[in-house]
């Protein structure tokens, strides 16, 4: 097990499908002393000679198993996570490094279907490592250290004062020597004095110093007294059985008390096991494609894995979070109303998960604004927001004045046009944002029929994502080539993501945030969620022409960011489109500019009215 928290971290790991609840109640006890959250890591393995992306159903079933799990749904401090790789071990090394782990957590005595991985960990950690045997399940009021020096000693020392402070239990410092050994006794009693003298500041400390002729009959004799055991690994030969040392590993076995054992970092030796270097490489020096499938694999969520919304709540609850749903309109008179009516009665008032729900209008002509004001929804008018800079066109400079006038510490946005609308397109996106705290921002997707005629055909919709937005993100950001759809309408984020970054203010929006959101807080940070089916208005040829001449801008302005090269001496912003039919012939020519808005945090009418610092320098939005 990995426990994590930033900072400080830990990983709970090797456990097979799912922990037991003593390995989770032995955890959730180191996580309070580090003062941290844990991350309960499983790993799904995927046979090597496949991709990692064909993990992506069993990481949903496995997330789901965990999250069920009492112990989990109720702690604040214990965080499942599901990871993919080709091998446990592999998995386990990759998420320590990922997570920056200060301390992975195994069981002793591991399933047999693990045993081979976590004894290589064991033998060779990527952290600090603390192995665990539960014992009998009882209050923490007497904690034992065994002090005789070595490597690991004072990192056993340090977790069991935490443990003690945590539980106000006495902390029994015990020092053993041999009668027969008056010179190795003195120089020992100096090192054991010194040690308590330089490191030890709780308060209810009791020091004990035994004589026996067996330190390992007096160790058990008092460890057999006490609720937990810490104690650091003892030197192996590498022909013995004992990974952790003969002693230690003997007194987990008889003690029924709780018992762990520590060990600091060692290098890795990779020839120990007959590996090359590159077979345990860091992530980053893996193939691109491999790290997307994986990505694919453990970020790809589905509606349906947070359908009971009063979990969500509760998470919501606990976390301290507010919500914010943001629908931006122009003349959605059609749908616009059923939308809300659905969101107010199923997230409002059966279930408060949404704590705020507005309209931002783009000066829609029909009676869009009229129907959402009848039902109670309060509507902006982008245009009549931060004024004094000016206003453009377009769905993303919505977006962006959005922040401003919400409060929520999250943030949904959700499209107008939607037809037979439910509600898991909202608690779909909120879902990894509230069970997950390393998202920072989802984007949703779905199978989009394609209205022809008066038919409507089961695919063949969101034609611009598979023609334009999917190739050049292949070719230029792969990192991002495992979005189903990153087009679509539907995303949400956390807002310290959403106010750090840039905005587009037309049909490149959406590009233009995954991209900065990867540039800045890496494609961890994203996640998609399956939002099954989504039938809306299809646009015209013409109209997708445009959208994708603008995500084309979108794409090379950021490409010359970020490679400092000017790839064109003016980049056209003229698109000429092509009139055709029986009755005319003709080229229309359309000027199609992706605007730029600064990241909202930097203005200070947003720092004031959010009571943040004001920006060192004030940025002058487009």
């Amino acid at each position: 097990m990995l426990v994590t928290a930033r900072p400080p971290s830990v990983l709970l790991a090797g456990f097979g499908v799912t922990p037991p609840s003593d390995i989770l109640g032995a955890v959730d006890l180191i996580a309070a002393a580090y003062g941290g959250r844990s991350t309960v890591l499983s790993v799904v393995e995927v046979p090597e000679d496949r991709s990692l992306s064909e993990g992506a159903l069993v990481v949903r079933r496995r997330r789901t198993l965990l999250r069920k799990l009492e112990q989990l749904r109720h702690s604040e401090r214990l965080v499942p996570e599901v990871h993919t790789s080709h091998s446990l071990e592999e998995g386990i090394r990759d998420a320590a490094q990922e997570m920056a782990a200060e301390l992975l957590v195994l069981r002793w005595k591991s399933p047999p279907a693990v045993r081979h991985a976590t004894d290589r960990l064991i033998v060779e950690p990527p952290c600090d490592l603390a192995v665990i045997k539960p014992g009998d399940p009882r209050p923490i009021k007497r904690v034992l250290v065994p002090a005789r020096g070595g490597p690991h000693a004072l990192l056993a020392l340090r977790l069991a004062e935490s443990i003690a402070a945590q539980n106000d239990a006495v902390l029994t410092l015990l020092h053993v020597h041999s009668a027969d050994a008056e010179g190795a006794r003195s120089g020992d009693d100096d090192s054991f004095f010194r040690v308590v003298r330089d490191h030890v500041t709780y308060h209810n400390v009791r020091l004990l110093q035994v004589e026996s002729p067996s330190v390992l009959t007096a160790l058990v004799d008092e460890a057999q007294n006490q609720d937990l055991v810490v104690m650091g690994s003892a030197a192996r030969d590498e022909r013995s059985s004992f990974l952790l040392g003969e002693i230690p590993e003997t007194i987990m076995g008889k003690v029924d008390a709780m018992v762990v054992i520590v060990k600091t970092q060692e290098p890795v030796t990779a020839e120990m096991f007959g590996l090359s270097v590159e077979t345990l490489a860091p992530l980053e020096h893996r193939s691109i494609s491999e790290a997307v499938d994986r990505w694919f694999a453990e970020n790809t969520f589905h509606s349906h894995e947070f359908r009971n919304l009063r979990y969500l709540v509760d998470l919501k609850e606990r976390k301290g979070k507010t919500i914010s749903v943001v629908l931006p309109t122009l003349n959605e008179e059609k749908t616009v109303g059923k939308i809300l009516t659905t969101i107010k009665r199923d997230l409002v008032e059966r279930c408060p998960l949404i704590d705020e729900l507005i309209v931002i209008d783009s000066d829609s002509e029909d009676n869009t604004v009229e129907i959402c004001t009848a039902l109670g929804v309060q509507v902006f008018k982008h245009s009549e927001i931060l004024t004094h800079y000016g206003s453009h066109a377009g769905k993303g400079e919505a977006l962006w004045k959005s922040l401003y006038i919400t409060r929520g510490d999250l943030v949904a946005w959700i499209d107008s046009d939607i037809s037979g609308f439910h509600p898991k397109f909202v608690y779909g996106l909120l879902g990894p944002l509230l069970s997950e705290s390393r998202i920072g921002f989802v984007k949703g997707f779905y199978r989009r029929p394609l209205r022809l005629g008066g038919q409507l055909l089961t695919t063949g919709g969101g034609r611009v994502t598979e023609l334009t937005a999917r190739p050049l993100f292949n070719l230029f950001y792969p990192e991002l080539s495992g979005l189903v759809q990153p087009l679509a309408g539907e995303m949400a984020g956390r807002r310290e993501v959403l106010e750090s970054i840039p905005f587009f203010t037309g049909y490149g929006v959406e590009t233009g945030l995954l991209i900065d959101i990867l540039d800045r807080f890496g494609i961890g940070s994203i996640a998609q969620a399956d939002l099954e089916f989504r039938v809306h208005r299809n646009q015209s040829l013409l109209s997708l022409s445009k959208m994708a001449f603008a995500i084309i801008q979108v794409v090379i302005k950021r490409l010359g960011d970020r490679d400092r090269i000017e790839l064109m001496h003016e980049l056209s912003t003229s698109m000429k489109l092509i009139h055709y039919s029986p009755t005319e012939l003709f080229l229309e020519v359309k000027e199609i500019r992706e605007l730029e808005r600064p990241p909202i945090r930097t203005l200070p009418d947003y720092c004031s009215r959010f009571g943040l610092p004001e920006p060192v320098v004030s940025t002058q939005p487009a």
